[in-house]
C-alpha cells in the first residue's frame, strides 16, 4: 500500500524573486542544504545560488551572473560549480567571483540554457532546456574531467530534467534521466572513457500524469527513486513521489499542500535523522492562480523512517 504523508512547509523563501523557481537542492553538512534560485521572475535573466540552515530557517543568497541550471559543492571550500547560462564555471562565495572554464554549450542551437545535472567525481552529466519548451533542441551532455572535454550524448531533448546515476566504472555506469515534456523516466548504460551512451529504456511511463516529472534522486539504497512531479495548474497540493526501480510501483507520496509546482527533492541529515526537503515553485501561476496555493514557491520538508547514517555520499566536484 502506497504511503501518503504532508510534508510542512517552511518560511523559505521569503521574497517573490526567490520563490518563483528553486530547483536543485544539494545536502551540505548536517542540517544545511544549497539550492538555486533559476531565475527571480517571468522576465529575469539572473538567478542565484542559496545557503539553507533549515532548522533556524536561515537562508542566504548569492546573485549569479546569469541563469542557473545546478550548483554543487566543490573540494575547495566556499567554491561552487554551476551550470549557468550556457558556461560551466566556478562560484566563490567569499567574493562573488565567477570563473568560466567550459564556454558556448548548445552553442549551434538558438533559445537553450543549461538546465538540470548531477555530478560524477570529476565529470558532470546535465542537459539544457527550450525556453519555450517546444522544440527537440536541447542538448544532454557529459563533461569528462579527465580531459576536460565537453561532449554532447543527445541533442533532442526538450527540457532536461532528474539525473541519477547508478552501478561503478568497473561494473558499468547508469544514467538515469528525465526529459520532463515527454512524463517518461528513462535509463541508459553510460561510459564515460568512450562518452558512449546506450539506449533509452524506459522505467516509468507517466504518460497520463497530470503532472510531469521534474528533478529526482536516488533513495538511500540505491533501489528507489525519488521525483518530484511539477503541476502546472492550481492544485489543492503538488507531489513528491518515491517508485521502486524495479517494479515501478509506488512506494510513498509526500504531499505539498498548497503548492501544486514540486521542481526537485534532496534528502538532507538533519540531527539523526534523514529529511526530505522539497523545493517547489511559483512559475506558472499568475495573481489569482498564487492566492489559491498560498505556499507555491516554498520549500518543504518531509519526514522519512531513514537515519542519518543512511545517507548516501553528497555529491561533489572533484575540480582540477
Amino acid at each position: 500500500m502506497t504511503q501518503i504523508q504532508q510534508a510542512t512547509p517552511l518560511h523559505v523563501p521569503d521574497t517573490d524573486a526567490l520563490r518563483f523557481l528553486p530547483e536543485g537542492p544539494v545536502p551540505l553538512e548536517n542540517g544545511r542544504c544549497s539550492w538555486v534560485g533559476i531565475q527571480h521572475g517571468l522576465d529575469a535573466t539572473v538567478g542565484s545560488l542559496n545557503l539553507l540552515e533549515i532548522e533556524s530557517q536561515r537562508n542566504e543568497s548569492f546573485e549569479l551572473p546569469g541563469r542557473p541550471g545546478f550548483a554543487f559543492p566543490t573540494e575547495q571550500a566556499g567554491t561552487f560549480v554551476v551550470g549557468c547560462e550556457r558556461s560551466l564555471g566556478l562560484f566563490k562565495l567569499q567574493d562573488g567571483s565567477w570563473q568560466p572554464f567550459c564556454n558556448n554549450v548548445d552553442h549551434d542551437v538558438e533559445g537553450t540554457i543549461i538546465n538540470d545535472g548531477w555530478v560524477y567525481e570529476d565529470n558532470l552529466i546535465f542537459g539544457t532546456k527550450d525556453l519555450q519548451f517546444a522544440t527537440k533542441k536541447a542538448g544532454l551532455y557529459l563533461y569528462r574531467g579527465a580531459d576536460n572535454k565537453l561532449i554532447r550524448l543527445r541533442d533532442d531533448q526538450i527540457c532536461s530534467n532528474g539525473k541519477a546515476i547508478t552501478g561503478d566504472v568497473e561494473s558499468g555506469l547508469q544514467l538515469i534521466d528525465i526529459d520532463s515534456p515527454t512524463r517518461k523516466i528513462v535509463r541508459y548504460s553510460l561510459n564515460l572513457v568512450t562518452a558512449a551512451l546506450g539506449p533509452a529504456e524506459t522505467i516509468l511511463d507517466l504518460t497520463d500524469d497530470p503532472a510531469v516529472p521534474d528533478g529526482a534522486i536516488l533513495t538511500p539504497d540505491g533501489k528507489g527513486l525519488i521525483v518530484a512531479m511539477f503541476r502546472p495548474e492550481v492544485a489543492a497540493h503538488g507531489e513528491t513521489r518515491w517508485y521502486d526501480l524495479d517494479s515501478g510501483d509506488l512506494q510513498c507520496v509526500w504531499q505539498t499542500p498548497g503548492s501544486p509546482q514540486n521542481t526537485c527533492p534532496a534528502l538532507v541529515p538533519v540531527g539523526d535523522q534523514l529529511k526530505l526537503l522539497i523545493t517547489t515553485a511559483v512559475e506558472n501561476l499568475d495573481a489569482e492562480g498564487q492566492s489559491q496555493c498560498p505556499n507555491a514557491g516554498r520549500i518543504f520538508l518531509g519526514e522519512t523512517a531513514w537515519s542519518a547514517s543512511d545517507a548516501m555520499d553528497a555529491p561533489v566536484f572533484k575540480a582540477h
